[in-house]
């Protein structure tokens, strides 16, 4: 592929990762995903802002080739990970007189992760302008998106908005700017609940800073450029500061039935009093399936079995995980059957000291579910419904399920 031109003199020069599949040994990356590397080529200086992940600095390479780069004076690190400061060394190493440029904070890190000299990188602080000759570059801190020493980039003449991770996602493909906002949307909203979630209140801020610049592109490290960018905006402040909606998530595993039999009792039930519910076999679940529906919910269930005196691993790690990503949900409680006893509810509720929630009594029962345990969940799905009455809207009630119960 070429380089592909945003507005005159400043080029898309990063590389696509069609085939990667997980990030950070951690992440499901469905759609592959694209490292953004962005060339700016002005009157008296050229600038390329962030770079790729070190597997694909060739495609870097290459694409800077076919501009014809003899020299660059600075390269911009908005972030310190990997996925876009990888190549700094090599590029530091073709272009031997390039300066980094970069927050103070990101300075040790960039020392720290690639070993770059310190005499190779120039600190920028908050709200600093550095002309280019007929272009100028001011530099924005917006710590803690995700990691503290984050800033973003603003090209000032074309109004320009290099915002590294800010309103990224990951989405392999050819597109310069956004043709498909539902599919970007999908991977927007996947990438802000399994990454920035925990850091909404930080995002707060960091979106007021932005509120009164002028603004026309949005180019992030992941996923295509925002031509439109009151878009992607929009839906970043919505995931950052809404209350939570009238949608209860249950997480479940069952081994032999019982708890299954549970969560599809429970699931129709609140269905059936006008609450919107979204189940997940915790054996086959995308993990940033749950993710993303934990930016909206209101409550969540923990549904297990009990294994070895505690609750399935899978229970977990899945309450692990919501209690690392901090949503914004108001009540939770815990679910499932046992035989002979085990310390389920007191395992999960200690793994849960990051979620600000109103538990509710936990529903324990021995082996198959009978008649009074299904009244008790009855009972459970009228509190819930109660409790959620002031997140109703006037929208249908659905009933989803990542696999058949």
């Amino acid at each position: 592929m070429r380089p592909a031109t945003i507005v005159p003199g400043v080029f898309a020069v990063g590389a696509i990762d069609w085939n990667r599949r997980l990030f950070d040994s951690l992440i499901p990356l469905p759609d592959g995903t694209s490292y953004n590397s962005y060339l700016i080529q002005a009157s008296e200086k050229t600038v390329l802002i962030d770079t790729v992940d070190p597997v694909m600095t060739q495609d870097l390479f290459n694409h800077l080739d076919q501009l014809g780069v003899k020299k660059i004076d600075y390269v911009v690190a908005n972030h310190a990970e990997q996925d876009h400061s990888g190549s700094i060394p090599a590029v530091l190493a073709k272009f031997p007189e390039a300066k980094v440029l970069c927050s103070t904070k990101c300075k040790p890190f960039l020392m720290d992760l690639l070993q770059v000299a310190e005499g190779r990188i120039q600190e920028v602080q908050d709200g600093e302008t550095l002309s280019l000759g007929n272009r100028t570059l001011k530099f924005i801190y917006t710590p803690w998106v995700h990691w503290p020493e984050t800033m973003v980039t603003y090209l000032i003449e074309e109004k320009i908005l290099f915002s590294c991770d800010f309103f990224g996602g990951h989405l392999a493909g050819t597109d310069l700017f956004v043709t498909d906002e539902s599919q970007v949307y999908e991977a927007s909203k996947r990438y802000f609940a399994e990454i920035m979630m925990p850091f909404r209140t930080n995002i707060e801020k960091d979106l007021d800073k932005l509120k009164d610049i002028p603004i026309e592109f949005i180019a992030p490290s992941h996923g295509p450029v925002h031509n439109h960018p009151e878009f992607i905006m929009k839906h970043w402040r919505s995931w950052v500061t809404d209350e939570p909606r009238n949608i209860a998530i249950i997480v479940y595993v069952s081994m032999h039935g019982s708890t299954a039999l549970m969560v599809n009792h429970l699931a129709q039930a609140l269905g059936g009093k006008g609450v919107e519910v979204k189940v997940f076999d915790l054996t086959v679940t995308d993990l940033g399936k749950l993710a993303m529906a934990l930016v909206d919910a209101a409550t969540i269930v923990i549904a297990t079995p009990t294994v070895l005196a505690g609750p399935h691993p899978n229970a977990v790690a899945a309450t692990v995980l919501a209690n690392a990503l901090r949503p914004r949900l108001k009540y939770a409680t815990i679910i499932g059957s046992y035989l002979w006893g085990g310390k389920t509810v007191e395992t999960l509720k200690a793994l849960i000291p990051n979620l600000n929630v109103e538990l509710f009594e936990p529903i324990l029962i021995k082996g198959l579910p009978k008649e009074a345990d299904y009244a008790s969940l009855d009972k459970l799905a009228d509190i819930i419904a109660e409790k959620h009455q002031p997140l109703t809207k006037a929208l249908p009630v659905k009933v989803t399920c990542d696999t058949k119960i």
